[in-house]
């Protein structure tokens, strides 16, 4: 996926590359800029990779040590895994942190990635300090029948990359730039179809069995979302199930607001980071 690719290391000369292997032994890729007490570990959402954070990184990683990795099945990471489920990305996670040795980490999630960190969070409970959820779980409570999960699913087992380019077309609004609504359309409708509707499925799987509001009931970290108005949030219903909840509106963007707006993104994650700590 390389279509306007960001050369990290000529963004920043001090990042350093690893590889991490997971619990199934799927090779994990990740970056690491700056140092701090606290990590921010950045994790991208479906058939997406870790450049969706490349506004981000060098912000902050002036105050902390910033990770951005490639959830198996994205980017540089292998592909090799059977079944993409929440927990098996949450491991990859875990398997990063446990490499660089993190002892307090703050997980920083987009969309899928929202509920790929709450299992994170559930998995680690002594080493996760607060999840940060951007333009995700709108609604925890909300419940999906299998059937329409198949409905949903079915655009893109019949045209793949067309669907991926309508859905990431309705998720901007008509004023983004054109280079990088052509970015984002082409890169995720380049994924492997067969694994990115897997990744569909388990994702939103989660609504149909319970699991997107269940994960919080072990989670006692800051629960923060960074959310755009294209979607309407139901803080009230989210408020049930998690135990310490707030959340900062980002104005005028559509799902992906780091790339939209990155210098206003930015300011108001900051403040969701302070909150945490």
């Amino acid at each position: 996926m390389s279509i306007n690719s960001v050369n990290a290391s000529e963004q920043n000369p001090a990042t350093r590359f690893g590889i991490a292997i997971s619990n199934d032994k799927e090779q994990i890729a990740y970056s690491v800029n700056g140092r701090g007490k606290t990590s921010l570990i950045f994790i991208h959402g479906w058939s997406l990779d870790s450049r969706l954070w490349q506004n981000q990184t060098l912000d902050f990683s002036e105050e902390y040590q910033v990770i951005t990795i490639d959830l198996a099945g994205h980017g540089n990471s292998s592909y090799n895994r059977e079944d993409y489920t929440m927990v098996s990305f949450a491991n990859d996670i875990k398997a990063v942190i446990e490499k660089e040795g993190i002892s307090s980490v703050i997980l920083i999630g987009h969309s899928m990635g929202g509920g790929v960190i709450a299992e994170a969070a559930k998995l680690m409970p002594n080493k996760v300090v607060g999840i940060i959820g951007v333009d995700t779980s709108q609604n925890v409570e909300l419940k999906l029948t299998q059937e329409e999960l198949n409905v949903m699913t079915k655009p893109f087992e019949d045209n793949f990359q067309g669907s991926m380019r309508a859905f990431v077309k309705d998720a901007f609004p008509k004023s983004v730039e054109e280079d990088t609504l052509y970015w984002i359309s082409e890169d995720m409708a380049s994924a492997p179809k067969d694994i990115a509707i897997n990744q569909f499925r388990n994702y939103l799987g989660q609504y149909i069995s319970g699991e997107s509001y269940r994960v919080y009931k072990d989670i006692n970290v800051p629960v923060v979302l960074v959310n755009a108005k294209l979607w309407p949030t139901s803080s009230e219903e989210n408020k049930k199930h998690i135990k310490n909840y707030s959340i900062y509106f980002i104005e005028e963007t559509g799902h992906f607001p780091m790339l939209e707006k990155p210098s206003e993104f930015n300011k108001l994650l900051l403040k969701a980071v302070k909150s945490v700590e």
